[in-house]
Parts: C-alpha cells; structure tokens; sequence
C-alpha cells in the first residue's frame, strides 16, 4: 500500500506487501524488502537498502550523507537486515569511501534519536537504546545491548553479548560476554543474566567468568594475563572469541576491576 501523498522515485525497487505512509520520501537507489512498514514522515535516501519485515518510524532518516569532511560523494550504501525496528528519529548515515557501507544486521532494535554514522558495521540481534550516538567506523558484534545515551568513539568494537550500562562514554575496545560501566569505562562483570537468557551454560558461563577474573581482576598487564589464558585454559569457543578480540584490538581494551587508579591493563 503506497499513500498517495508519498514521494517515491520512480527507479526506487519496492517489493510487494510493502507499505509506504504520508508523507515519506524514498530516493532514487532505494530497494525495500516484502512486508516492510515505512511510517510518515520517514526519509529513505539514496543508496539505502532495507530487508523484509523492517518498521522504519517517523522522522527516521535512513541513508543521509556521511557527517565527515572527507566525503566526496562517493556512491556508497546503507544496508538494513531483515525484522529492523528503526524508532522515531533515528538517523542512519551511509558509508565512506573507506568501507563503501553502512551495516545493521537482522533482527536489530533501534529506539528512538539514536545515531549511526557512516562505516558502522552492526551484528544481529544488536540493542541500541534512546539516544544512543555512535561514531564513525564503530563494530558492535552480534547481541550487543547498549544501554541510553551512551557515546562510542570512532573505530571501537564491543565484543558478541557484552552489555553497555546507560550514560557511559565508551573511548576503548569491550570485549565479548562483559558488562561495562562506570568513568572511565571498564569491566564490573560477566553478562550473566544475558547469557542465560540465550541458552549458555552455568558451567560455560563460569568458564568465561574465570577468563575475567584473569585478564581484569588479578591486576596481570594484558599481555601476560593473555599468556595465561592461552596456557591454563581449555579450548573453548569462549576463550578464543576471547582472546582473538584481546589480540586484534587497535584501540586497547577498557579498564579493568582494580585498575580505576592503576594502569595494570596497559
């Protein structure tokens, strides 16, 4: 159903079953999958693509021009998976010239005024609440749950299943399973009730809480708590996402439990 009061670009591609309220504007180079819902008062911009089943509400705009002075309008895309809830005033910027592409996975909730600049790559089943700004060139892997008003800096990456406490300024990398919160941003635990809520084990999750307890609690220099790990601990796929996320990190990890007045995580 296509409101009549809607602007569509004739070489927009919009599936069947696809319903376009008041007052929308969708560009040129758009494609839009079956079963999506586009509220009034909604603008879908060129280079925007979003899968089935998404709900994109008003004020939302999706697919504006990268916020960066390094952009010289390149064809780039933003590119929306599939069941995307995209809340009132939500803005979601294409990619640069750098990634070509603006990601958010399947199954991702978006509330309302949050900010997704250009190269942003979001896994599935991501939680970003009210007010939440991401930088450009940020990574949130699949399960993330970032809590309001919270600011991430550009490059960072937070691990699968980690958990962002509201309000905080996230400046390093989290990695997977934690919880982070407090200023500056560090480690106060292991997503517990996350985690059991999709299915881990007691044993699996004490398992990743004995990691922790290594690389943030003892008061080890990452390195060799990274050595220990690697060393002491069984193979698992916990302690690998673990340690991969450690050893691949560029902007350094968040503080850990003791290290609020000591550098021991340098």
């Amino acid at each position: 159903m296509k409101n009549p009061t809607a602007y569509i670009h004739p070489e927009a591609h919009i599936a069947k079953n696809v319903t376009i309220e008041p007052f929308a504007y969708i560009d040129n180079n758009v494609v839009i999958g079956e079963g999506t819902w586009v509220g009034p008062h909604t603008c879908i911009m060129n280079g925007s693509r979003l899968g089935k089943n998404c709900k994109v509400f008003p004020g939302a705009v999706v697919g504006g021009i990268p916020q960066d002075l390094k952009f010289n309008g390149e064809a780039t895309t933003v590119e929306i998976g599939d069941n995307v809830s995209i809340r009132e005033c939500v803005t979601i910027n294409r990619g640069t010239a750098a990634n070509q592409k603006t990601v958010v996975g399947n199954n991702c909730l978006l509330m309302a005024y949050t900010h997704i600049a250009h190269d942003c790559v979001l896994g599935n089943n991501v939680i970003l609440a009210n007010s939440v700004n991401l930088a450009g060139h940020i990574h949130l892997n699949d399960f993330v749950i970032v809590e309001g008003t919270a600011a991430i800096q550009q490059f960072i990456k937070v691990g699968e299943h980690a958990f962002i406490a509201g309000g905080s300024l996230v400046r390093k990398d989290v990695p997977p399973f934690v919880k982070a919160a407090r200023e500056p941003l560090s480690y106060v635990g292991v997503n517990t009730v996350g985690l059991q809520r999709r299915g881990f084990k007691d044993d699996c999750i004490q398992h990743i809480k004995d990691i922790y307890r290594i690389l943030f609690v003892k008061g080890y220099r990452t390195e060799k708590a990274l050595t220990i790990i690697e060393n002491d601990f069984p193979v698992s796929n916990e302690r690998e996402a673990i340690l991969n996320f450690a050893k691949t990190s560029t902007t350094g990890l968040m503080k850990g439990f003791m290290s609020l007045n000591n550098d021991y995580t340098s």
